[in-house]
């Protein structure tokens, strides 16, 4: 079969250049049929079309395979099997052939049937304001060295297509609503409706049609931000296609190669930039003359106001407090303050931190450790119990790596060499509680110059730089009985008892 240059060249030497049959064929190296034909049919392109499909192995098949085709073809799309159940069937009736002849003469008799599926779409036009879409991505990065994959949140509004990025090292329910808070205060304000897939996060259970049952948490942030949640159908990802093709667009221009970062904070930073310059620039795929960011500033004036304060986002879970003031959460452990011991306490688990409560008061509050199996302190949890036991200052775990101002650290040392010292250290970090950090470390500065380093001098210097805090008032029990005359401070009235004069009442 010739291809079409040879066929164009032949053509062009006979009627263009003159030349005769027995001369193209010599330079051409062509049979002089093959010219010949070329000249007189007037081709400028020869395709084969094979007349009949040789099948050596699924010939003898292939009535049963189309009697199955039959069977389905009036069953609803669902329940008709796919060309690889077929295959297995044809395989445990001694079909020895591969999978893709089988797959062929399926897609064949479909087509000739009229039963293969074509799928059709129906372009969407979306109001300013109206919705946002929403979807996951994992990327592969670089952070402090490390490689990582980070699920990425993707937001887009619909209507003017800006997007909006922002990573993670996971993706449960609160980074969801830390997202949500990131990007409605990224966008300034909120759409009416926010249109998911099926997340385990956020779609408790799935009912008939559109009806979902909400995780609870994602409701109470839907109602703080007033906007309606709107699950697609399931395998239905078209329904939020713009957001799916976000995803791609992110990935071939902002990840095409892997990027370092020192941490998960500088990536977001990067990531909104890109964000940002995407929308600045690149064209609007309906009104073309204009770019995302103008077609954005017309719908932001349709957004929904943003609430005075931003959703708290937290996923809260109920913990009970060891002996060693340790709590468990995430496959690591969290200390507390010593007045938590023993008790159960509410664990708030935020993106970014965890905090611990007990009947509304703080206990605890730290950076959020993504790991496994780590233990994280905070020595100043620890001071109630080391006023008991001064001894676990030298081997305590939470004091080992304590982070103290430098004076401190110093006295410190100092004192472990004297007996007694670890009580009077002790002493020193009681009062910091009374008189601040940044206190305390100026008195054991002042006493470090002087040379008098003990918890007695720097105590001194405290109460002479720092007048003494005021003793918080003594609240009332309603259960004692009040007085109905306040008594009257008069010292005369006891050299009136002595000589004998009335007794007093009051």
């Amino acid at each position: 079969m010739l291809n079409v240059e040879t066929i164009r060249k032949v053509r062009q030497a006979h009627f263009r250049d003159g030349k005769g049959i027995r001369e193209i064929t010599r330079e051409f190296n062509l049979s002089r049929n093959t010219v010949r034909s070329i000249i007189r049919s007037g081709i400028t392109d020869q395709k084969y079309e094979r007349s009949e499909q040789p099948r050596p192995k699924l010939g003898s098949f292939v009535e049963r395979l189309s009697e199955w085709l039959k069977e389905d073809r009036d069953k609803p799309v669902k329940h008709r099997r796919r060309a690889q159940i077929l295959f297995e069937q044809l395989q445990r009736e001694g079909y020895t052939g591969g999978y893709d002849a089988v797959r062929r003469y399926v897609g064949t008799w479909k087509e000739d049937d009229g039963t293969a599926l074509v799928k059709a779409f129906i372009p969407l036009e979306w109001e300013p304001g109206d919705a946002f879409q929403f979807d996951w991505s994992y990327e592969k990065v670089e952070l402090g060295g490390m490689p990582v994959e980070v699920k990425v949140s993707h937001f887009r509004l619909c209507h003017s297509r800006k997007p909006f990025c922002v990573a993670y090292t996971r993706e449960s329910l609160e980074m969801v609503l830390d997202a949500h808070s990131r990007a409605f205060e990224f966008f300034g304000g909120i759409c009416k409706r926010g249109i998911y897939d099926n997340l385990k996060t956020v779609v408790t259970k799935v009912l008939m049609g559109k009806d979902r049952v909400f995780n609870r948490r994602f409701q109470n942030l839907a109602s703080h931000y007033l906007f309606e949640p709107v699950a697609c159908t399931p395998a239905a990802g078209w329904e939020k296609g713009q957001v799916e093709n976000q995803v791609g667009v992110v990935r071939h221009r902002f990840f095409v190669q892997r990027r370092r970062f020192a941490s998960l904070e500088e990536l977001n930073e990067w990531l909104e930039g890109e964000c940002r310059n995407h929308a600045a620039t690149a064209k609007h795929p309906e009104f073309k003359e204009r770019t995302i960011d103008q077609v954005f500033a017309e719908e932001k004036t349709k957004l929904l106001a943003l609430p005075v304060s931003p959703f708290d986002g937290y996923q809260e879970s109920f913990v009970r407090v060891s002996s060693q003031l340790l709590i468990s959460f995430d496959r690591n452990r969290y200390s507390v303050n010593a007045m938590a011991v023993g008790k159960s306490v509410s664990v708030r688990a935020y993106a970014n931190h965890v905090s611990m409560i007990l009947n509304g008061t703080v206990v605890g509050v730290h950076q959020r450790n993504l790991g496994r199996d780590k233990v994280i302190y905070d020595p100043w949890h620890y001071l109630a119990v080391l006023e008991q036991k001064p001894g676990a200052l030298r081997n305590g775990a939470p004091f080992k790596r304590w982070d103290l101002p430098e004076a401190m650290s110093e006295v410190r040392t100092i004192l472990e060499g004297r007996s007694g010292g670890d009580r009077q250290f002790v002493g020193i970090l009681s009062v910091v509680s009374r008189y601040g950090l940044e206190a305390v470390a100026t008195a054991c500065t002042q006493a470090l110059s002087d040379k008098t380093v003990s918890s007695d001098v720097i105590l001194s210097i405290l109460s002479r730089t720092h007048d003494e805090p005021q003793p918080e008032p003594v609240k009332l029990s309603a259960q004692l009985p009040l007085l109905k005359l306040v008594p009257v401070v008069d010292c005369y009235r006891y050299d009136r008892l002595l000589s004998g004069g009335a007794h007093g009442t009051a």
